[in-house]
């Protein structure tokens, strides 16, 4: 009589079942993402869901009756699963959409240039860069001193005695006196570096000596540290024709004309005899200075022949050697090939400003490819 009423039971719960498939398919449809519709999952097939629950009574059934009713509960369970994987993939469908809309990309936006596109060599190294390649490949060996230097390498053995007027030419910037009276200071120029060389090394010497300088000095045209490059050749037979051919030469590859005209005046360095400025000849026109055309001439370096007591000073005999010397600022060469108005902006660190003058990293001067190309 028990098993007869517990039979019942499960035919008329099992006479819901077409009415739970309707209503879990609803709430399927109803899903708006896929945590909801994971839900709806887990209350019809968990381990406690509604057709979960109907499979489990199949073991109350008479053979036959689970034979009918287990066909139509797997049918149900079949409906829910593939109205569940239905529902899944147009919701990661809209899904992937909202995510794509929310991560637009344009692509017709120029692409970020690389870091060694972005940087910028300043006009100051490249010109450096440039000054070296041209004299390296004139054969000229580069040498360097240090910023603060002795009255002694400065002053003295370049033939400027003590109290002499020449030495008011440099405005230097001078360090307090040591307990025997002597001062250091910072060097006015790189000739220095031409007296430690020729102390240190027997001719035939050919070096430049690129560097930093000081002096006590601030305008459009001077600031109180720049920059300078100076040039030594002694041997036996050096002359000033050697040396008009070597700066002619430097100009024609530094500001890149096929053709330069140059003049020499008469001037006065203590270190030279003779003295000699240099102009070269170019044209003004528009805020603009071209090389190699015009009527106008400027003013661009200082030369001469190295003086015999430099010589004597530096050890070498100048009875039986001779040579000539110049030197040039590179602030100011910058400036004219660049065509750069004010000194005081080579120093400002404007990164503006450096992004205007400055070079590409990997555009290294070359003679054959060009300097500054």
């Amino acid at each position: 009589m028990l098993d007869c009423a517990r039979s019942q039971e499960v035919i008329v719960a099992m006479s819901d079942l077409a009415q739970l498939e309707s209503q879990i398919l609803a709430q399927i449809a109803a899903a708006g993402d896929e945590a909801a519709l994971e839900a709806v999952r887990v209350s019809a097939l968990g381990k406690k869901g509604s057709i979960s629950a109907l499979l489990s009574t199949l073991g109350k059934m008479s053979p036959d009756e689970r034979k009918t009713e287990g066909a139509k509960i797997n049918s149900a369970k079949d409906t829910v699963t593939q109205a569940l994987a239905a529902r899944r993939d147009i919701l990661k469908s809209a899904a992937l959409d909202a995510r794509l809309k929310s991560e637009t990309i344009d692509v017709t936006l120029p692409l970020r240039e690389a870091p060694a596109e972005q940087g910028r060599i300043h006009p100051l190294s490249q010109v450096f860069e440039e000054v070296n390649t041209i004299f390296a490949d004139m054969g000229f060996a580069i040498a360097e001193g240090p910023d603060i230097e002795t009255d002694d390498y400065n002053f003295t053995k370049l033939n400027f005695p003590e109290g002499h007027p020449a030495r008011e030419m440099h405005d230097t910037f001078f360090f307090n006196p040591k307990e025997d009276g002597s001062r250091m200071l910072l060097r006015t120029h790189t000739s220095p570096v031409q007296v430690r060389t020729m102390l240190s090394q027997k001719p035939p010497i050919r070096i430049i000596c690129p560097g930093r300088t000081y002096r006590i000095d601030s305008d459009a045209t001077h600031t109180p540290q720049f920059h300078q490059v100076e040039g030594l050749v002694i041997d036996r037979s050096s002359h000033l024709g050697h040396l008009k051919w070597i700066l002619h030469e430097f100009c024609k590859a530094f500001f890149e004309v096929d053709h330069i005209n140059m003049r020499f005046r008469p001037s006065f360095f203590p270190f030279t005899e003779p003295s000699l400025e240099v102009d070269i000849q170019c044209r003004r026109d528009k805020g603009e200075i071209r090389f190699g055309e015009g009527e106008d001439w400027l003013e661009i370096l200082g030369c001469g022949m190295v003086h015999p007591n430099v010589l004597r000073a530096c050890g070498i005999d100048p009875d039986v050697y001779q040579g000539f010397a110049w030197g040039m600022g590179i602030d100011r060469i910058a400036m004219l090939k660049y065509g750069m108005s004010d000194l005081r902006q080579l120093f400002e660190s404007d990164v503006r400003w450096l992004g205007h003058y400055g070079f590409k990293p990997l555009d290294l001067p070359t003679l054959a490819g060009g300097l500054s190309s």
